[in-house]
């Protein structure tokens, strides 16, 4: 009897201890249990595959933004280019395709994200610009340019682009192109971040700056590589839309880099960075992607949505701090 009184209040503090970490770490997934419940409950047509796969292409775009997001995020940066970085993504590779192919086009769209996400990194890394600032005016670089080479006009893709029209819509095995491109990508992320000396050093930056640089390991080179990995996502996202569409614009994604940073912040993420995971981050992209659809679905006007929206990350914020102080 001894032994079960000493040692049960001991336990019993232990799992008070845990359990704001735990609340934490699987609230995203309960937020999204609860939706789908609630969802199902709405509207028959909500769990049919067809909304379901049409759901998740939907946000295909906002998930890829949302990966190189995280990585940023956990650095302890901030990303605010990646919907204009996207648009001239998807001009690029809709103004290349026509005269030199679908592989050009991809690769150059690549390249010239990859390239704003390195003015940015170089800019925040080595000049100790605020990240907030400068991914602003890359943001209005990007969707400048994005203008000039469109001149403020849809590229139409045509026959050139039916490659990448072709993955927009086309599937495998029933399961959407762009789909399987997302999860690829994440379930890449997490692979990267749970097991690779990059991915441990990245949250290491975030988590403590200062240790890694008394450590004598550079900073600079991982805050870069980041924002360069942001920039590229963004710009393969630009070609998904526009492989949805056939048409190259300047005007998508507007506002896409707020939906990013809304879906690594519900999938738990901290903004003082060193903590997140890929795994939430798309539940996070899951959950507005259910949402939006779920408000459509009820015939909700489209400027209530921003409400309900921004509740929703409201509440996710809430979430997140709550245990946090919680655990403190």
């Amino acid at each position: 009897m001894t032994t079960v009184t000493t040692e049960t209040p001991r336990s019993s503090g232990a799992l008070k201890a845990r359990l704001p970490g735990l609340i934490h770490s699987i609230g995203p997934a309960l937020i999204l249990l609860a939706l789908l419940i609630f969802a199902s409950w709405m509207s028959d047509v909500f769990l049919t595959q067809r909304n379901m796969f049409n759901v998740l292409r939907q946000v295909a775009g906002i998930g890829l933004m949302s990966v190189g997001m995280l990585f940023v995020i956990l650095t302890r940066g901030i990303d605010l280019s990646v919907g204009s970085v996207a648009a001239l993504g998807s001009v690029t590779g809709a103004l290349i395709v026509q005269q030199y192919g679908t592989g050009v086009a991809v690769g150059a769209a690549l390249a010239v994200g990859v390239g704003c996400g390195l003015l940015s990194g170089i800019l925040v890394a080595f000049l100790r610009l605020p990240p907030f600032v400068t991914t602003l005016a890359v943001m209005t670089i990007a969707r400048g340019f994005a203008l000039i080479a469109s001149n403020g006009q849809p590229i139409r893709m045509g026959a050139a682009g039916e490659v990448i029209t072709e993955f927009g819509i086309g599937r495998f095995m029933g399961v959407p192109y762009p789909v399987l491109l997302m999860v690829f990508v994440f379930v890449l992320a997490g692979l990267i971040l749970r097991f690779t000396r990059f991915g441990r050093m990245v949250k290491a930056v975030g988590s403590n700056a200062e240790a890694v640089r008394l450590s004598g390991i550079s900073i600079s080179r991982y805050e870069v590589a980041v924002y360069a990995i942001s920039g590229g996502l963004a710009a393969v996202a630009g070609v998904v839309s526009a492989s949805r569409t056939g048409i190259g614009s300047a005007t998508i994604s507007v506002g896409a880099e707020l939906d990013a940073i809304a879906a690594v912040v519900i999938g738990g993420a901290s903004l003082l960075g060193g903590r997140g995971g890929a795994i939430n981050t798309f539940i996070g992209v899951v959950i507005l992607g259910v949402i939006s659809n779920l408000m459509n679905l009820a015939n909700v006007p489209g400027y209530h949505q921003q409400v309900f929206m921004g509740a929703i990350i409201i509440g996710a914020m809430l979430l997140q701090y709550g245990t946090s102080a919680l655990k403190r």
